[in-house]
This record gives C-alpha cells, structure tokens and sequence, in this order.
C-alpha cells in the first residue's frame, strides 16, 4: 500500500521543512506532496529541500487538497494541516486501521498544543463531535484513493471542503478514527480572540452551511469572523 501525503501550505517556511523530515522519517517510502497557495517566504523551496514534491497551486484550501489528490501516487491519501505534527507510530497505525479492506477511510484523534482553558475544551469537543462521524481536515482526514473518486474527490470550494468530505465518506462506509498517537495542531489561529465569539462564529457557520449558502459567501463571514478581537471590557472602564 503505497500512501501519499497531501499538505497545503501558504507561508510555513519555519515549520515545513521540520514536519516534511519528520514524515520521512516515520514512513520512507511515502509520497509527500506540498501544494502551496502562493507563498510569499521559502515554503516551497524548503519543502523541496526536505525531501517533498512541491507544486504551486491556487490559493484556497480546497483547491490546493483538490490539487493534491490529482496529482497523488498512492493508493491511500492522508491531508495533513502544515501546522499539525503526527506523533511517532502515527502513519504505522493508519497502515494496520487500513488492513481491514472494510475501511474507508478516517481520521486521527486530535490535540490543541495551546496552554489556554478554550484549548483543552476544544480537545474535548472535537473528540464528542467524532462521535457523531463529523471532523474537520485539522485532524488529519486519510482516505483510500478508490473510495475518495467514488465519493466524487475533494470539491474546490472556498470553505467547508473538509467538513463536506467527512459526511461523504460517512455516508460512502465504515471509517475509524485512530486514537493512538493523536494529531498534534497549533491553538495559533485562536490566539487573541474571545472563545465565545469563536463558537458563535462556528454556530452560524454551521447553521448556514446547512441552509446551503455557498461556500464563497460562506467564507467571507468566516474570514471577517476570525479578525482578532479584544474580549468586551466592563462598562465603566
């Protein structure tokens, strides 16, 4: 079984290089594909340089996954965020979940490394929310290529490309979720924004999706949303 590794990247020249090597270093026969969004620092050439094929490709998330998956060689395709680490034995266990020929597909049980009371809540809620078969790409989303084109691949659209790839590979069959080691992902994107305006933007995201707004609509209220914010002060002050 021969995996690839699809990572899209916009400016991660500090971490690409140390998470491509580390990659190898599990798996050394594995296919690790970099597709940047347009960088504007040394991603590519440091990705180059670590032992990953780069392409560069349109900016947006779903675009470049959808890029990766055209382009990928392996019989198996793991989307892994360039800020996320997989712990050592990660890309064995996904070999041993994947023996079973029932096995569509899956993710990995994920960790926020940030040292906030939010953080460790998100670690929590994304575990309840796997429960229920939903995840999102920051936990690390591996599929057999002959179900991913059986599902129709990943949709390039502007926002929820992750989101709409687990209920259709729900839907398509079984999928695990590989518990031990976890994926590793950066808390960055929340820093300095108030948790509950983090939930509510989740919330009306969500609830919007389901109401069918395009998913270009969808992620102008979402990148509006992630502007940092300061938390309320107290009146009076």
């Amino acid at each position: 079984m021969k995996l690839s590794i699809v990572i899209p990247t916009l400016n991660e020249a500090e971490r690409i290089g140390a998470l491509v090597e580390a990659l190898r270093r599990q798996d050394p026969d594995s296919d690790i594909l970099v597709i940047d969004g347009g960088s504007s620092d040394e991603t590519l050439s440091r990705a180059l340089k670590a032992g990953a094929r780069a392409l560069r490709g349109v900016r947006g998330r779903g675009q470049q996954l959808a890029l990766g998956a055209e382009v990928a060689e392996g019989d198996v395709i793991l989307f892994l965020h360039a800020d996320s680490t997989l712990g050592n034995g990660a890309l064995k266990a996904l070999r041993e979940a994947l023996a079973d020929p029932a096995v569509a597909g899956g993710n990995f049980r994920i960790l926020f490394d940030g040292a906030r009371r939010f953080d460790r809540w998100l670690t929590g809620f994304y575990a309840w929310f796997r429960r229920r078969g939903l995840y999102y790409g920051d936990s690390a989303i591996f599929v057999r290529r002959s179900v991913l084109e059986a599902i129709g691949g990943i949709r390039p659209v502007a926002l929820m490309e992750d989101f709409d790839l687990c209920r259709r590979l729900e839907r398509h069959g079984k999928t695990v979720c590989i518990e031990e080691p976890p994926v590793v992902t950066s808390s960055r994107r929340f820093e300095q924004r108030w948790p509950p305006r983090i939930v509510a933007g989740w919330l009306l995201i969500h609830g919007l999706y389901y109401l069918g707004l395009s998913p270009d609509l969808l992620a102008r209220i979402y990148n509006s949303s992630r502007r940092p914010h300061d938390r309320p002060k107290p009146s009076g002050s």
